[in-house]
């Protein structure tokens, strides 16, 4: 639960005690090597409210496995369908053959505004026709409700945009809305087209954020974008908007460009990507992949000018491997840092399979895309080892609800792995929710949670 920082504030559950149910089918695994996908979550599992820290007994820490880089596979950590839930999103039009809202980099919070919980959803989407999020996609949509077991309904645009796809709260072809002194849509956000892939130009991981009583997504141009990077919107509004771009970014994404991302990107295009936001008090800072962090003005329309961006203090493996998805909160008085990474199969040496963390390489297999946590006492670091919290639950944000119950996204990521076999694909890409366990303040660590 969020108001004006990222701290999760069991204080605040006080506010409603009204009941936030579970509700949803969730295809979720029963074994590692076979999944279910017409398992059902019950509607009436209780909450875990919070207690008294000198009356709650905690779950345990699970030991850290050696060498450090392996990857936890047990099947505790997976979301599953007596931990998690698909939220039941209003479907759009493009929806109805699916039957359900296509959706990667899931993105759930609860904000509480005048007394209330506003419970908000967004993601990466696909345009109708399109297999997936790129070479384009039509922009951000998001989905309000006031608890997670809904209703879930798409933001009311209309009185914004009356003739325009409700919920659609940002795209690029919004660019003719743009004005002297007031841009939605910057030069390199716009559609474009060449003969290698048509039209381009995509967006991705957004996240809806309420700071100082204003609405802002953050969120990223996509590889197939004339620039590649993050970039920050301000409603002028609700959290319908209307959006604006900040000046940081009217003529590039925040940071720097460098080398990377894939070939046909072409150079000085790239910056820092998968952009997210941290607030604490009146403070602001956005968090870049995969380990770097930037200081916001305090008028919030641009990050404070240095030569080179901070990094988080980390304890990397070794190799380190490629990181995604970077996100910090705060609980416990702790600092959290979640990354996704993959998980790669491989072979020891006495013929059994090795789950790590691994480098791409030879012999080496994308197994699934886990969420790994590390935990500091402090924003900046130094955190600890990473642990594995979410089998297959990479890319994505925590949140605690009006109830005090901590919760993480999924989306079930179906390019590559355990998702992307055929007899599964079909249930990828959902707005996923899965129940957290917080192992106290001595153990301070965050689980998916686990069976007892």
């Amino acid at each position: 639960m969020t108001d004006s920082d990222n701290g999760l504030n069991v204080d605040r559950r006080s506010l409603l005690a009204g009941a936030a149910g579970l509700l949803g089918a969730a295809a979720l695994p029963a074994t590692a090597a076979q999944a279910t996908p017409s398992a059902a979550v019950p509607t009436n599992v209780p909450m875990n409210v919070p207690m008294n820290a000198s009356m709650k007994k905690y779950p345990p820490n699970w030991p850290e496995l050696q060498p450090y880089g392996l990857a936890d596979t047990r099947l505790d950590l997976w979301p599953r369908a007596d931990n998690s839930s698909i939220l039941p999103l209003e479907l759009r039009p493009r929806d109805q053959e699916l039957g359900r809202v296509w959706m990667r980099d899931t993105y759930v919070n609860c904000f509480i505004v005048k007394g209330r919980p506003v419970y908000v959803a967004t993601g990466t989407t696909r345009a109708p026709g399109v297999a997936g999020p790129a070479p384009w996609n039509d922009g951000i949509f998001v989905w309000t409700a006031p608890s997670l077991s809904g209703p879930w309904k798409l933001a009311d645009t209309t009185g914004i945009r009356p003739g325009a796809e409700r919920g659609k709260v940002w795209s690029p072809e919004f660019v003719g809305e743009n004005r002297p002194g007031r841009t939605i849509v910057a030069p390199w956000q716009e559609y474009w087209n060449d003969d290698q892939f048509g039209k381009r130009s995509d967006v991705w991981a957004p996240e809806v954020h309420r700071f100082r009583g204003k609405w802002y997504i953050v969120a990223c141009m996509g590889d197939h974008s004339k620039k590649v990077g993050s970039f920050l919107l301000v409603s002028e509004g609700g959290v319908e908007g209307p959006y604006r771009l900040v000046q940081g970014n009217l003529d590039k994404p925040f940071g720097d460009s460098f080398i990377g991302g894939p070939a046909f990107i072409e150079p000085g295009a790239y910056h820092h990507i998968d952009g997210s936001l941290y607030t604490e008090g009146d403070d602001a800072w956005l968090v870049l992949h995969n380990n770097l962090y930037a200081k916001f003005r305090d008028d919030m329309e641009d990050i404070v000018p240095t030569t080179n961006l901070p990094a988080f203090q980390q304890t990397p493996y070794t190799p380190e491997p490629y990181l995604e998805g970077s996100y910090v909160f705060k609980h416990g008085g702790k600092y959290y840092l979640l990354h996704a990474a993959w998980n790669r199969t491989s072979t020891n040496p006495d013929g059994s399979t090795r789950y790590a963390y691994d480098p791409p390489g030879t012999g080496r297999a994308q197994y699934h895309y886990d969420a790994i946590v590390s935990v500091s006492d402090t924003f900046e670091g130094p955190y600890s080892k990473r642990w594995t919290a979410g089998v297959g639950a990479g890319h994505n944000n925590v949140f605690m609800d009006h109830r005090g119950q901590l919760w993480a996204t999924f989306f079930r990521n179906p390019r590559f792995g355990y998702w992307s076999d055929p007899a599964r694909v079909g249930d990828t890409a959902v707005a996923g929710i899965v129940r957290m366990e917080w192992t106290g303040p001595n153990g301070n660590r965050l689980y998916v949670q686990r069976r007892k």
